[in-house]
């Protein structure tokens, strides 16, 4: 999830189509053996009185905070809104670090002169381990031979899963209880380490990962461990963050989201229009009634959505 978040809006949707294409198929051979790395799941047969869940191939082309493409997923999803409450699941709530969080983070690093750095765990929902019996359909186009009538019986989650969330942050908050880290009393994704003037901080947004602190071994430690824990990707320096790009300088750390609110415009057919100082024509007068056109009230919402995100 981390260095690539904007997508492509004319990826596939179909297995049939990306079949077709080396590229997708090779995305999707990436997507099976993390899973069956991970143990994710077993094949077995389906007792005669459980049900199966059915699952999908979802495709992202993701690009990097220059628009250029960074690498093809193919994510292999539940169809979870066939799950029934209080059969197939109970718990889902997983907590997210919230803006304010980060912005905290950044805003003490920048103070004390610290460099914050990035990870991103791959496949991060399939080490959430299930309390739950689920079994699910056999992958569009990774069918064993001879094995046909048989399913899944899954292990850990998968993504799509209702409780894949919440299974997900147990399994990382286990690792930081192991590891010596206290949790914040104000936000659960946020966590501390001291050892006598050592001191770093981590917070967590699903699987993106940025830390801090006033050692850098410390910091090398802690990356370390993460890898022998989990699959990661070491995206260095933080960079670009849930549509934000983050720069470091010895003079702070400046916040932009340049490439957003161009895409905004883009999307909005406002690109070549031309920039003012005052958001209404000085002296207007605005009234209910009035002989303008309708406007389209979805696209409308969606543009105050936007803008409110960029605020």
């Amino acid at each position: 999830m981390a260095l690539a978040l904007f997508l492509s809006h004319d990826d596939l949707v179909r297995f049939s189509e990306a079949s077709r294409e080396e590229k997708w198929m090779e995305a999707m051979r990436s997507e099976i053996q993390a899973i069956e790395k991970n143990q994710t799941w077993e094949l077995v047969n389906l007792p005669t009185d459980a049900k199966k869940i059915g699952v999908k191939w979802v495709y992202k082309t993701k690009l990097n905070e220059d628009g250029n493409v960074d690498k093809y997923k193919a994510r292999l999803v539940m169809k979870g809104y066939a799950q029934e409450e209080g059969i197939d699941y109970d718990e889902v709530f997983a907590p997210v670090a919230h803006w304010d969080t980060i912005r905290i983070l950044l805003a003490v690093a920048a103070q004390r002169g610290w460099k914050v750095y990035q990870l991103d765990v791959k496949s991060a929902f399939l080490y959430g381990e299930l309390k739950e019996v689920v079994y699910v359909d056999q992958p569009e186009g990774f069918i064993k031979r001879g094995e046909e009538d048989k399913v899944y019986r899954l292990k850990k989650a998968l993504y799509g899963l209702k409780q894949a969330p919440r299974a997900w942050f147990c399994r990382i908050d286990g690792y930081f209880k192991r590891s010596g880290f206290t949790r914040s009393s104000h936000d659960h994704t946020l966590f501390f380490k001291r050892e006598g003037e050592k001191y770093m901080m981590v917070s967590i947004y699903v699987d993106d990962l940025i830390f801090s602190g006033n050692d850098e071994v410390m910091l090398e430690e802690f990356k370390q461990s993460m890898k022998r824990e989990f699959e990661m990707t070491d995206l260095g320096l933080m960079r670009f963050f849930l549509g934000v790009e983050v720069r470091q300088s010895s003079d702070g750390i400046h916040l932009c989201q340049k490439k957003y609110a161009l895409e905004v415009l883009e999307r909005f057919k406002m690109a070549d229009c031309n920039p003012v100082k005052n958001l209404i024509v000085p002296g207007a007068k605005l009234s209910k009634e009035g002989a303008g056109e309708e406007i389209d009230a979805t696209l409308y919402k969606q543009l105050v959505g936007c803008l409110m995100y960029v605020a």
